[in-house]
């Protein structure tokens, strides 16, 4: 096979010398590949399998699990400290729970891209993390309906929270309003007004997918926060 790019999205040992990793590939979406002697303190394939860093890889097997052939470094690792390398960890740790191993997801890769690039700008994290969201939903078929569950409009003056059974939106007590949900539905998320919605509309669409099991990254992230508020 031709040499794809990749990145890294979690590394564990195994056996003696060698690692087990969950790469995302541009064609064949999440992978998981022995890369041999990927344990050694020396080896080069150790050097080159670091989050955050573009790949070209090879690999071999029919079988879930493959075996790494060629790893290659395609460019600069992005440098990513303090929030921003945890926001990092979090796309990285979603990938890695929500997407089926070879499920193809080019443009889940091409945001995830797009994301590495934003992340070091603070005022370019939250979108980039929300388009990167939508990309992964969108690859497991999963994106909200913006209309309630048997397909009507909605309200621009009523409140709705997300209904996970239908993926679309139920009248409630409180919750987001059917006009800025409305914004949301056209995609056009530059405006600042709509992060905190966009980010609960996120947050509630991959609930179910994620699980009760808490995600590493996001307790990473309070604790952050926490430390910041002291």
């Amino acid at each position: 096979m031709s040499a794809e790019p990749a990145f890294l999205l979690h590394r564990r040992p195994y056996r003696e010398t060698s690692a087990l990793v969950d790469l995302l590939t541009l064609h064949h979406g999440r992978i998981r590949a022995v890369a041999q002697g990927g344990q050694r303190p020396t080896s080069k394939s150790r050097q080159r399998l670091q989050p955050f860093t573009p790949l070209l890889v090879t690999w071999r097997g029919e079988r879930e699990l493959k075996r790494l052939t060629l790893m290659e470094s395609r460019g600069t690792t992005a440098l990513l400290a303090g929030e921003g390398l945890l926001c990092g960890l979090y796309a990285n740790e979603i990938a890695t729970r929500l997407l089926p191993l070879e499920l193809p997801a080019s443009d889940a890769f091409a945001f995830y891209t797009a994301l590495l690039e934003a992340l070091p700008a603070p005022a370019a994290r939250a979108l980039a993390l929300r388009r990167y969201e939508w990309s992964l939903l969108e690859a497991l078929d999963a994106t909200p309906r913006f209309c309630t569950p048997d397909g009507g409009a909605l309200d621009p003056q009523a409140q709705y929270r997300f209904d996970a059974d239908s993926r679309a939106f139920i009248p409630a007590a409180k919750g987001l309003d059917g006009r800025t949900l409305r914004y949301i539905d056209q995609h056009d998320w530059q405006e600042p007004t709509l992060a905190n919605a966009l980010k609960a509309v996120m947050r509630a669409a991959l609930a179910p997918l994620l699980g009760a099991r808490a995600l590493r990254s996001r307790e990473l992230m309070l604790d952050l926060a926490k430390r910041r508020q002291r």
